[in-house]
């Protein structure tokens, strides 16, 4: 007994990965043949079920995703028959029947064709990421049909309720049924405002799992993980888009200092102190190749690969010391105009502060004292508090640092910005001598 129950066990992980794997390009399909995303996930989910009963017992088929899509399809016919909204559909597909031999034969094989479902992938992320969709129905919808999360995880990762991510992707596909949200590629002119949103997306995806903004960890790499897939796709579905390299480039070089970034205890590890042997050589070399990518497309101004070439700029350091930070500042400088932000600007005085000392950045920083949307970043004091250390002021230097602490809302990092108050207090200086947030930035 104890045996059955293990194989029936490693039987329904396999059935769950590959599902998670083949999800994506099963929803795509099956929105291009009922043009419906919420009806195309039901579909997909049966067809999971479907599997869950019978590859324990048959185990898993050579093509998985091939039989999904054969499972999914027929249910699809089947429900197309059973609903008086769809009647022309069932009509349609009576009259191919009779002119086309075997038609259904050749529309499962024009569905599991490569070059068709790249398509109705690129289709799916442009629906998924849709404007008309608030960012975090855009965020839900995108873990759930591209990222193949379910919505347990996807409420984990967020730290909400999973009622309230149910939610969400319910409002979200009616509200892409009511828009009537066409299921393609915008035209030529519309695509780099509809690119904007997508890739907004994945970037919040990635910066949620790179720097949490709540909870009890500090990071979340499943998150990064699934980022970097999204991303990846898009770049490869959108290889002549600049931005898409570039935002590709930024994730992966970030990702590269992934297992240096925490300690033990799961506690964060500044830039400065981190073990550099650590860093993933294989994810920095993708990363500035697709920087270069970028570049070479025309895209070295765009704000994704600015922030990729400042994250280059750390990358290639083989030491904290060697880290050019005259050209981190003026790379900061680039991006505040291309995309103004007093995140930005916070961002440029910690590299100012680097590059021409911690007075030249906390002039800077403190022109930022009067931003509205700065009133309860952390990271604002943060980085005073590093730069009044700096100069010597440590009473200013320890109140803005646990100002900052009672601000956060991550339980790390609040540890964090408490001890280093802490030093400060007793030894009058922080160690390392800046670089408010974990990886020398003050923006996540």
């Amino acid at each position: 007994m104890a045996a059955e129950e293990t194989a029936a066990g490693e039987a329904r992980r396999a059935v769950e990965a590959v599902f998670r794997i083949e999800s994506p390009r099963l929803v795509a399909g099956l929105t291009r043949i009922v043009r419906d995303v919420g009806l195309a996930e039901e579909l997909s989910q049966d067809a999971l079920v479907a599997a869950l009963e019978r590859w324990p017992e048959t185990g898993v088929p050579d093509n998985p995703g091939a039989w999904l899509m054969a499972t999914a399809r027929n249910r699809a016919i089947d429900l197309v028959r059973r609903r008086e909204r769809l009647a022309r559909k069932v009509e349609a597909l009576g009259r191919e029947a009779e002119h086309q031999p075997g038609p259904s034969e050749a529309d499962f094989a024009r569905v599991l064709d490569p070059r068709v479902i790249e398509d109705d992938l690129l289709r799916l992320v442009f629906v998924a990421c849709h404007p008309v969709l608030s960012t975090q129905a855009r965020v839900a919808l995108t873990l759930r049909l591209l990222g193949g999360l379910r919505t347990d995880e996807i409420a984990r990762a967020f730290l909400v309720s999973e009622t309230t991510v149910q939610q969400r992707i319910v409002r979200a596909k009616k509200k892409l049924a009511a828009a009537g949200v066409p299921f393609e590629v915008p035209a030529a002119g519309e695509l780099a405002g509809r690119l904007s949103s997508v890739l907004e997306v994945v970037y919040l995806v990635f910066n949620e799992g790179y720097a949490a903004t709540a909870g009890d960890d500090w990071m979340r790499p499943a998150l990064c993980e699934d980022a970097l897939r999204l991303g990846r796709m898009v770049a490869g579905l959108l290889p002549d888009e600049p931005e898409a390299h570039g935002l590709v480039a930024l994730m992966e070089i970030q990702a590269s200092r992934s297992a240096a970034r925490t300690g033990p205890a799961g506690e964060p590890v500044l830039l400065l102190e981190q073990n550099r042997a650590r860093w993933d050589r294989l994810l920095i070399r993708r990363g500035l190749a697709a920087l270069a990518r970028a570049e070479e497309l025309g895209g070295a101004v765009g704000p994704y690969a600015l922030q990729a070439a400042i994250a280059a700029c750390h990358a290639r350091a083989r030491t904290a010391r060697e880290t050019d930070w005259p050209r981190i500042a003026v790379l900061y400088e680039a991006l505040g105009r291309v995309a103004p932000s007093p995140v930005v600007e916070l961002n440029r005085a910690v590299a100012v502060g680097m590059a021409y000392g911690p007075g030249q950045g906390l002039a800077v920083a403190d022109e930022l004292a009067a931003e509205p949307a700065l009133a309860g970043y952390h990271l604002l004091p943060s980085v005073r508090g590093d730069l009044l250390a700096r100069l010597g002021r440590a009473a200013e230097a320890r109140e803005e640092l646990l100002r900052a602490a009672s601000m956060t809302r991550n339980a790390r990092e609040r540890a964090l910005l408490v001890e280093r108050a802490a030093q400060v207090e007793r030894e009058g200086r922080l160690r390392p001598p800046a670089g408010t947030a974990p990886d020398g930035d003050a923006g996540r």
